[in-house]
């Protein structure tokens, strides 16, 4: 596939799985064997089943969520996107009563494609931020207690 093909396919996906919350496109776009390398989860996420799972809590806890890609470019078999996020957080997540806050955050991830398929991502966005904004975490400078 072309790059421009592959910057469509993620894109398609970014906004069907986290605006919309169509699940069911992991399994049109991602591979069977699909992995997510992010370092702010305590392990990759190595299936579209537990990806799914993974948007679903995100979804629940933050259930204005959205996200915008911002920027977008691609070599190869790669296509690389710079995005806001951010949502109010109204239920459960990763342990995190709802605090009813909101939260804006920016991220980058790079998708690696094998034939129309998202095989593997790497992303890396704004946790810390992001609990700073929940108020779970205090701002640099302020104590916590």
């Amino acid at each position: 596939m072309s790059t421009e093909q592959n910057k469509s396919v993620v894109s398609r996906w970014m906004d069907e799985l986290f605006n919309k919350g169509n699940v069911s496109i992991n399994d049109e776009i991602l591979a069977p064997n699909y992995i997510n390398h992010d370092p702010n989860l305590p392990e990759d996420n190595r299936s579209r089943d537990g990806f799914k799972q993974f948007v679903s809590m995100v979804r629940a806890a933050f259930s204005d969520f959205q996200l915008n890609c911002l920027d977008q470019v691609a070599e190869g078999d790669r296509v690389a996107t710079r995005f806001s996020m951010g949502g109010t957080h109204k239920g459960e997540f990763m342990g995190i009563a709802p605090t009813n806050k909101q939260s804006q955050m920016t991220g980058i991830s790079i998708e690696r494609l094998e034939e129309g398929k998202v095989l593997e991502t790497w992303v890396n966005w704004d946790a810390l931020g992001m609990m700073q904004q929940l108020g779970v975490i205090p701002p640099p400078g302020q104590s916590g207690g």
